[in-house]
Protein backbone atom coordinates (compact mmCIF):
# COMPACT_ATOMS: atom_id res chain seq x y z
CA UNK A 1 0.00 0.00 0.00
CA UNK A 2 2.84 2.42 0.85
CA UNK A 3 4.42 2.01 -2.57
CA UNK A 4 1.10 2.66 -4.30
CA UNK A 5 0.51 5.81 -2.26
CA UNK A 6 3.98 7.13 -3.10
CA UNK A 7 3.44 6.42 -6.79
CA UNK A 8 0.08 8.23 -6.89
CA UNK A 9 0.76 10.91 -4.27
CA UNK A 10 0.07 13.66 -6.83
CA UNK A 11 -2.96 11.98 -8.38
CA UNK A 12 -6.16 12.69 -6.36
CA UNK A 13 -8.28 10.22 -8.33
CA UNK A 14 -5.91 7.30 -7.82
CA UNK A 15 -5.54 8.10 -4.13
CA UNK A 16 -9.31 8.11 -3.78
CA UNK A 17 -9.49 4.70 -5.49
CA UNK A 18 -6.84 3.30 -3.16
CA UNK A 19 -8.70 4.68 -0.15
CA UNK A 20 -12.06 3.24 -1.17
CA UNK A 21 -10.52 -0.15 -1.92
CA UNK A 22 -9.05 -0.51 1.59
CA UNK A 23 -9.81 2.36 3.97
CA UNK A 24 -8.12 1.00 7.08
CA UNK A 25 -5.03 -0.18 5.19
CA UNK A 26 -4.78 3.15 3.38
CA UNK A 27 -4.98 5.07 6.65
CA UNK A 28 -2.25 2.99 8.33
CA UNK A 29 0.07 3.25 5.35
CA UNK A 30 -0.54 6.97 4.82
CA UNK A 31 -0.08 7.78 8.51
CA UNK A 32 3.33 6.14 8.56
CA UNK A 33 4.33 7.97 5.34
CA UNK A 34 2.97 11.40 6.27
CA UNK A 35 6.11 12.68 8.08
CA UNK A 36 7.92 12.37 4.73
CA UNK A 37 5.13 14.12 2.80
CA UNK A 38 4.24 17.09 5.02
CA UNK A 39 5.35 19.66 2.46
CA UNK A 40 2.78 18.49 -0.11
CA UNK A 41 -0.61 20.17 -0.20
CA UNK A 42 -2.46 17.00 -1.23
CA UNK A 43 -0.78 15.04 1.58
CA UNK A 44 -1.85 17.69 4.10
CA UNK A 45 -5.40 17.43 2.82
CA UNK A 46 -5.45 13.65 3.20
CA UNK A 47 -3.94 13.90 6.68
CA UNK A 48 -6.75 16.20 7.78
CA UNK A 49 -9.35 14.00 6.12
CA UNK A 50 -8.10 10.78 7.68
CA UNK A 51 -7.65 12.23 11.15
CA UNK A 52 -10.81 14.29 11.36
CA UNK A 53 -12.81 13.23 14.40
CA UNK A 54 -16.54 13.80 14.48
CA UNK A 55 -17.69 14.52 18.01
CA UNK A 56 -21.12 13.01 17.42
CA UNK A 57 -21.88 9.32 17.92
CA UNK A 58 -23.00 7.61 14.73
CA UNK A 59 -25.59 4.85 14.93
CA UNK A 60 -25.16 3.95 11.27
CA UNK A 61 -27.92 3.60 8.74
CA UNK A 62 -31.28 2.15 9.68
CA UNK A 63 -30.43 -0.90 7.57
CA UNK A 64 -27.21 -1.48 9.51
CA UNK A 65 -28.97 -1.02 12.83
CA UNK A 66 -31.76 -3.45 11.94
CA UNK A 67 -29.21 -6.03 10.76
CA UNK A 68 -27.28 -5.84 14.02
CA UNK A 69 -30.46 -6.04 16.08
CA UNK A 70 -31.45 -9.20 14.19
CA UNK A 71 -27.98 -10.64 14.88
CA UNK A 72 -28.34 -9.77 18.58
CA UNK A 73 -31.70 -11.57 18.75
CA UNK A 74 -30.21 -14.62 17.02
CA UNK A 75 -27.26 -14.63 19.43
CA UNK A 76 -29.66 -14.47 22.35
CA UNK A 77 -31.73 -17.38 20.98
CA UNK A 78 -28.60 -19.47 20.40
CA UNK A 79 -27.41 -18.75 23.92
CA UNK A 80 -30.76 -19.94 25.29
CA UNK A 81 -31.02 -23.13 23.20
CA UNK A 82 -30.65 -25.44 26.25
CA UNK A 83 -33.82 -23.85 27.63
CA UNK A 84 -35.77 -24.68 24.46
CA UNK A 85 -34.29 -28.07 23.61
CA UNK A 86 -33.63 -31.22 25.64
CA UNK A 87 -29.90 -30.51 25.74
CA UNK A 88 -27.69 -30.63 28.82
CA UNK A 89 -26.40 -27.13 29.61
CA UNK A 90 -22.88 -28.31 30.46
CA UNK A 91 -22.70 -30.31 27.21
CA UNK A 92 -23.97 -27.37 25.14
CA UNK A 93 -21.94 -24.52 26.56
CA UNK A 94 -18.61 -26.35 26.81
CA UNK A 95 -18.79 -27.37 23.15
CA UNK A 96 -20.78 -24.63 21.44
CA UNK A 97 -20.07 -21.29 23.14
CA UNK A 98 -17.96 -20.15 20.19
CA UNK A 99 -20.81 -20.81 17.76
CA UNK A 100 -23.04 -18.33 19.58
CA UNK A 101 -20.97 -15.36 18.41
CA UNK A 102 -18.29 -16.12 15.78
CA UNK A 103 -20.58 -17.24 12.91
CA UNK A 104 -22.75 -14.14 13.42
CA UNK A 105 -19.71 -11.85 13.50
CA UNK A 106 -18.43 -13.57 10.36
CA UNK A 107 -21.79 -13.04 8.66
CA UNK A 108 -21.67 -9.37 9.64
CA UNK A 109 -18.23 -8.80 8.12
CA UNK A 110 -19.11 -10.86 5.06
CA UNK A 111 -22.09 -8.57 4.55
CA UNK A 112 -20.05 -5.39 5.13
CA UNK A 113 -17.22 -6.59 2.87
CA UNK A 114 -19.69 -7.84 0.26
CA UNK A 115 -17.98 -11.20 0.03
CA UNK A 116 -19.16 -13.60 -2.62
CA UNK A 117 -20.40 -17.09 -1.63
CA UNK A 118 -17.23 -18.49 -3.18
CA UNK A 119 -15.02 -16.53 -0.75
CA UNK A 120 -17.18 -17.63 2.18
CA UNK A 121 -16.97 -21.30 1.23
CA UNK A 122 -13.77 -22.08 3.15
CA UNK A 123 -14.49 -20.31 6.49
CA UNK A 124 -18.14 -21.46 6.47
CA UNK A 125 -17.05 -25.02 5.67
CA UNK A 126 -14.52 -25.11 8.52
CA UNK A 127 -17.14 -23.75 10.93
CA UNK A 128 -19.62 -26.43 9.85
CA UNK A 129 -17.03 -29.18 10.24
CA UNK A 130 -16.16 -27.81 13.68
CA UNK A 131 -19.83 -27.81 14.70
CA UNK A 132 -20.26 -31.44 13.67
CA UNK A 133 -16.98 -32.72 15.09
CA UNK A 134 -17.25 -31.06 18.50
CA UNK A 135 -20.82 -32.24 19.05
CA UNK A 136 -20.20 -35.82 17.96
CA UNK A 137 -17.09 -36.40 20.04
CA UNK A 138 -17.68 -39.03 22.74
CA UNK A 139 -19.02 -37.47 25.94
CA UNK A 140 -16.25 -38.73 28.20
CA UNK A 141 -15.83 -36.42 31.17
CA UNK A 142 -12.23 -37.54 31.76
CA UNK A 143 -11.21 -37.16 28.12
CA UNK A 144 -8.21 -34.86 27.68
CA UNK A 145 -8.67 -34.68 23.91
CA UNK A 146 -12.28 -33.54 24.34
CA UNK A 147 -11.15 -30.76 26.67
CA UNK A 148 -8.38 -29.74 24.27
CA UNK A 149 -10.83 -29.66 21.35
CA UNK A 150 -13.25 -27.50 23.33
CA UNK A 151 -10.44 -25.11 24.28
CA UNK A 152 -8.93 -24.83 20.77
CA UNK A 153 -12.13 -24.72 18.71
CA UNK A 154 -12.91 -21.06 19.62
CA UNK A 155 -9.48 -20.12 18.26
CA UNK A 156 -10.29 -21.94 15.01
CA UNK A 157 -13.57 -20.01 14.78
CA UNK A 158 -11.72 -16.77 15.59
CA UNK A 159 -9.29 -17.53 12.75
CA UNK A 160 -12.18 -18.05 10.34
CA UNK A 161 -13.56 -14.69 11.45
CA UNK A 162 -10.15 -13.22 10.60
CA UNK A 163 -10.33 -14.65 7.09
CA UNK A 164 -13.75 -13.08 6.58
CA UNK A 165 -12.49 -9.79 8.04
CA UNK A 166 -9.53 -9.75 5.65
CA UNK A 167 -11.75 -10.84 2.78
CA UNK A 168 -9.60 -13.67 1.48
CA UNK A 169 -7.49 -16.67 2.46
CA UNK A 170 -4.23 -15.28 1.02
CA UNK A 171 -1.64 -13.11 2.75
CA UNK A 172 -2.54 -9.47 3.40
CA UNK A 173 -0.39 -8.24 6.28
CA UNK A 174 -2.04 -4.83 6.60
CA UNK A 175 -5.54 -6.25 6.89
CA UNK A 176 -4.39 -8.96 9.28
CA UNK A 177 -2.89 -6.29 11.53
CA UNK A 178 -6.15 -4.41 11.13
CA UNK A 179 -7.89 -7.53 12.43
CA UNK A 180 -5.68 -7.53 15.52
CA UNK A 181 -6.41 -3.84 16.03
CA UNK A 182 -10.13 -4.55 15.71
CA UNK A 183 -9.83 -7.21 18.41
CA UNK A 184 -8.05 -4.79 20.73
CA UNK A 185 -10.70 -2.13 20.17
CA UNK A 186 -13.44 -4.72 20.65
CA UNK A 187 -11.99 -5.86 23.97
CA UNK A 188 -11.96 -2.27 25.23
CA UNK A 189 -15.53 -1.66 24.06
CA UNK A 190 -16.77 -4.97 25.48
CA UNK A 191 -15.17 -4.18 28.83
CA UNK A 192 -17.12 -0.92 28.93
CA UNK A 193 -20.36 -2.61 27.84
CA UNK A 194 -20.05 -5.46 30.34
CA UNK A 195 -19.09 -3.12 33.17
CA UNK A 196 -22.12 -0.96 32.43
CA UNK A 197 -24.29 -4.07 32.17
CA UNK A 198 -22.99 -5.39 35.50
CA UNK A 199 -23.81 -2.10 37.23
CA UNK A 200 -27.30 -2.03 35.68
CA UNK A 201 -27.90 -5.67 36.62
CA UNK A 202 -26.83 -5.11 40.23
CA UNK A 203 -29.11 -2.10 40.53
CA UNK A 204 -32.02 -3.94 38.96
CA UNK A 205 -31.74 -7.02 41.16
CA UNK A 206 -31.15 -4.88 44.22
CA UNK A 207 -34.14 -2.62 43.62
CA UNK A 208 -36.49 -5.56 43.05
CA UNK A 209 -35.23 -7.28 46.19
CA UNK A 210 -36.17 -4.16 48.19
CA UNK A 211 -39.82 -4.65 47.27
CA UNK A 212 -39.80 -8.39 47.94
CA UNK A 213 -39.06 -9.85 44.52
CA UNK A 214 -35.99 -12.11 44.32
CA UNK A 215 -35.32 -12.04 40.57
CA UNK A 216 -31.59 -12.74 40.71
CA UNK A 217 -31.59 -16.30 39.36
CA UNK A 218 -34.17 -15.57 36.66
CA UNK A 219 -32.42 -12.35 35.61
CA UNK A 220 -28.96 -13.84 35.20
CA UNK A 221 -30.21 -17.00 33.47
CA UNK A 222 -32.08 -14.96 30.89
CA UNK A 223 -31.10 -11.30 30.61
CA UNK A 224 -27.52 -11.93 31.73
CA UNK A 225 -26.81 -14.71 29.23
CA UNK A 226 -28.42 -12.82 26.36
CA UNK A 227 -26.39 -9.72 27.29
CA UNK A 228 -23.13 -11.69 27.26
CA UNK A 229 -23.98 -13.13 23.84
CA UNK A 230 -24.92 -9.70 22.45
CA UNK A 231 -21.87 -7.81 23.79
CA UNK A 232 -19.40 -8.81 21.00
CA UNK A 233 -21.95 -7.94 18.31
CA UNK A 234 -22.87 -4.59 19.82
CA UNK A 235 -19.22 -3.82 20.53
CA UNK A 236 -18.25 -4.64 16.95
CA UNK A 237 -21.01 -2.45 15.54
CA UNK A 238 -20.04 0.51 17.74
CA UNK A 239 -16.31 0.25 16.99
CA UNK A 240 -16.90 -0.04 13.23
CA UNK A 241 -19.35 2.86 13.03
CA UNK A 242 -17.49 5.03 15.57
CA UNK A 243 -13.76 4.23 15.35
CA UNK A 244 -13.01 7.40 17.31
CA UNK A 245 -14.65 5.94 20.43
CA UNK A 246 -11.76 3.63 21.32
CA UNK A 247 -9.37 4.27 18.44
CA UNK A 248 -7.11 6.29 20.71
CA UNK A 249 -7.73 4.24 23.85
CA UNK A 250 -6.18 0.98 22.62
CA UNK A 251 -2.77 2.54 21.79
CA UNK A 252 -2.71 4.25 25.19
CA UNK A 253 -3.49 0.97 26.96
CA UNK A 254 -0.75 -0.76 24.97
CA UNK A 255 1.78 1.94 25.87
CA UNK A 256 0.84 1.87 29.55
CA UNK A 257 0.72 -1.88 30.06
CA UNK A 258 3.73 -2.90 27.94
CA UNK A 259 6.33 -1.46 30.37
CA UNK A 260 4.28 -2.59 33.39
CA UNK A 261 4.07 -6.16 32.10
CA UNK A 262 7.81 -6.07 31.30
CA UNK A 263 8.62 -5.14 34.91
CA UNK A 264 6.11 -7.66 36.25
CA UNK A 265 7.52 -10.50 34.14
CA UNK A 266 11.12 -9.77 35.18
CA UNK A 267 10.16 -9.62 38.86
CA UNK A 268 8.05 -12.77 38.48
CA UNK A 269 10.92 -14.76 36.93
CA UNK A 270 13.27 -13.65 39.72
CA UNK A 271 10.66 -14.46 42.39
CA UNK A 272 10.05 -17.87 40.79
CA UNK A 273 13.74 -18.71 41.11
CA UNK A 274 13.61 -17.98 44.85
CA UNK A 275 10.17 -19.46 45.54
CA UNK A 276 11.15 -23.07 45.12
CA UNK A 277 8.42 -23.63 42.55
CA UNK A 278 9.53 -26.11 39.93
CA UNK A 279 7.82 -26.10 36.51
CA UNK A 280 9.61 -29.36 35.73
CA UNK A 281 7.69 -31.30 38.38
CA UNK A 282 4.77 -29.05 39.33
CA UNK A 283 2.04 -29.55 36.71
CA UNK A 284 -0.31 -26.84 37.99
CA UNK A 285 2.48 -24.28 38.14
CA UNK A 286 3.48 -25.12 34.55
CA UNK A 287 -0.10 -24.63 33.36
CA UNK A 288 -0.33 -21.23 35.06
CA UNK A 289 3.10 -20.34 33.67
CA UNK A 290 1.93 -21.15 30.14
CA UNK A 291 -1.28 -19.16 30.60
CA UNK A 292 0.87 -16.19 31.61
CA UNK A 293 2.97 -16.61 28.47
CA UNK A 294 -0.11 -16.67 26.23
CA UNK A 295 -1.37 -13.46 27.86
CA UNK A 296 1.97 -11.70 27.45
CA UNK A 297 2.22 -12.90 23.85
CA UNK A 298 -1.23 -11.48 23.10
CA UNK A 299 -0.20 -8.15 24.63
CA UNK A 300 2.92 -8.08 22.44
CA UNK A 301 0.82 -8.76 19.35
CA UNK A 302 -1.69 -6.01 20.10
CA UNK A 303 1.00 -3.56 21.18
CA UNK A 304 2.95 -4.11 17.96
CA UNK A 305 -0.22 -3.80 15.88
CA UNK A 306 -0.81 -0.40 17.49
CA UNK A 307 2.80 0.79 17.86
CA UNK A 308 4.11 -0.01 14.39
CA UNK A 309 1.34 1.87 12.57
CA UNK A 310 2.93 5.26 12.90
CA UNK A 311 5.31 5.46 15.82
CA UNK A 312 8.85 6.71 15.53
CA UNK A 313 9.44 6.38 19.28
CA UNK A 314 12.56 4.35 19.99
CA UNK A 315 11.47 4.05 23.62
CA UNK A 316 8.30 2.20 22.59
CA UNK A 317 10.28 -0.12 20.31
CA UNK A 318 12.84 -0.74 23.06
CA UNK A 319 10.12 -1.75 25.50
CA UNK A 320 8.62 -4.18 22.99
CA UNK A 321 12.09 -5.56 22.21
CA UNK A 322 12.90 -6.16 25.89
CA UNK A 323 9.46 -7.61 26.53
CA UNK A 324 9.95 -10.03 23.63
CA UNK A 325 13.41 -11.05 24.93
CA UNK A 326 12.16 -11.68 28.47
CA UNK A 327 9.18 -13.62 27.11
CA UNK A 328 11.60 -15.77 25.06
CA UNK A 329 13.45 -16.61 28.27
CA UNK A 330 10.20 -17.52 30.03
CA UNK A 331 9.01 -19.52 27.04
CA UNK A 332 12.30 -21.41 26.87
CA UNK A 333 11.88 -22.41 30.51
CA UNK A 334 8.34 -23.64 29.83
CA UNK A 335 9.45 -25.49 26.68
CA UNK A 336 12.30 -27.23 28.49
CA UNK A 337 9.95 -28.15 31.36
CA UNK A 338 7.36 -29.78 29.13
CA UNK A 339 10.12 -31.56 27.16
CA UNK A 340 11.48 -32.90 30.46
CA UNK A 341 8.02 -34.13 31.52
CA UNK A 342 7.56 -35.91 28.18
CA UNK A 343 10.98 -37.59 28.42
CA UNK A 344 10.27 -38.72 31.99
CA UNK A 345 6.61 -39.73 31.87
CA UNK A 346 5.83 -40.08 28.17
CA UNK A 347 3.61 -38.27 25.71
CA UNK A 348 0.00 -37.39 26.51
CA UNK A 349 -2.52 -35.21 24.63
CA UNK A 350 -2.02 -32.31 27.08
CA UNK A 351 1.76 -32.48 26.92
CA UNK A 352 1.73 -32.69 23.13
CA UNK A 353 -0.58 -29.67 22.88
CA UNK A 354 1.51 -27.58 25.26
CA UNK A 355 4.76 -28.62 23.56
CA UNK A 356 3.47 -27.65 20.13
CA UNK A 357 2.06 -24.32 21.32
CA UNK A 358 5.27 -23.40 23.15
CA UNK A 359 7.41 -24.30 20.15
CA UNK A 360 5.27 -22.17 17.82
CA UNK A 361 5.29 -19.22 20.22
CA UNK A 362 9.08 -19.47 20.62
CA UNK A 363 9.67 -19.39 16.87
CA UNK A 364 7.29 -16.45 16.46
CA UNK A 365 8.94 -14.54 19.31
CA UNK A 366 12.37 -15.10 17.80
CA UNK A 367 11.21 -13.77 14.43
CA UNK A 368 9.57 -10.73 16.07
CA UNK A 369 12.65 -10.06 18.21
CA UNK A 370 14.94 -10.20 15.17
CA UNK A 371 12.79 -7.62 13.39
CA UNK A 372 12.66 -5.37 16.45
CA UNK A 373 16.46 -5.63 16.68
CA UNK A 374 16.74 -4.58 13.05
CA UNK A 375 14.46 -1.59 13.69
CA UNK A 376 16.57 -0.49 16.66
CA UNK A 377 20.06 -1.06 15.32
CA UNK A 378 19.77 -1.24 11.55
CA UNK A 379 17.14 1.45 10.96
CA UNK A 380 14.69 -0.99 9.41
CA UNK A 381 11.06 -0.02 8.90
CA UNK A 382 8.72 -0.80 11.80
CA UNK A 383 6.19 -2.22 9.36
CA UNK A 384 8.43 -5.30 9.01
CA UNK A 385 7.61 -6.26 12.61
CA UNK A 386 3.89 -6.23 11.90
CA UNK A 387 4.41 -8.25 8.73
CA UNK A 388 6.11 -11.03 10.71
CA UNK A 389 3.16 -11.30 13.07
CA UNK A 390 0.66 -11.15 10.21
CA UNK A 391 2.55 -13.82 8.27
CA UNK A 392 2.65 -16.16 11.27
CA UNK A 393 -1.01 -15.98 12.33
CA UNK A 394 -2.14 -18.84 10.01
CA UNK A 395 0.41 -21.12 11.71
CA UNK A 396 -1.48 -20.78 14.98
CA UNK A 397 -4.73 -21.43 13.14
CA UNK A 398 -3.33 -24.61 11.60
CA UNK A 399 -2.11 -25.85 14.99
CA UNK A 400 -5.50 -25.14 16.58
CA UNK A 401 -7.18 -27.14 13.81
CA UNK A 402 -4.79 -30.06 14.36
CA UNK A 403 -5.50 -30.13 18.10
CA UNK A 404 -9.25 -29.71 17.60
CA UNK A 405 -9.84 -32.19 14.79
CA UNK A 406 -6.92 -34.66 14.80
CA UNK A 407 -5.87 -35.08 18.43
CA UNK A 408 -9.00 -37.06 19.37
CA UNK A 409 -8.19 -39.52 16.56
CA UNK A 410 -4.42 -39.62 17.18
CA UNK A 411 -4.85 -40.31 20.89
CA UNK A 412 -7.90 -42.56 20.62
CA UNK A 413 -10.27 -40.08 22.27
CA UNK A 414 -8.27 -40.43 25.50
Amino acid sequence: MKDKILIHINDPKQLEKLYRADKSGFKRAFTSLYPELEDRILADYWNERLNYVDGDISWGSSKDLITVLIAVVLAGLLAKLPAFLPVDEAFFYTRNTGFIVFPLLSAYFAWKNRLSPKKMLFPAGIMLVGLLVINFLPNEKESDTLLLSCLHLPFVLWSMLGIVFVGKVGNDSEKRLGFLTYNGDLLVMMALILLSGAILSSLTVGLFSLIGFNIGEFYFKNVGIVGLAAAPLVGTYLTRTNPQLVGKVSPVIAKIFSPLVLVMLIVYLIATAYSGKDPYNDREFLLIFNALLVGVMALIFFAIAETTKATKSRAAIWILFLLAVVTIIANSIALSAISFRISEWGITPNRAAVLGANALILVNLLLVTIQLFRVLFKKADTSAVGKVIAFYLPVYCLWAMIVTFLFPLLFGFA
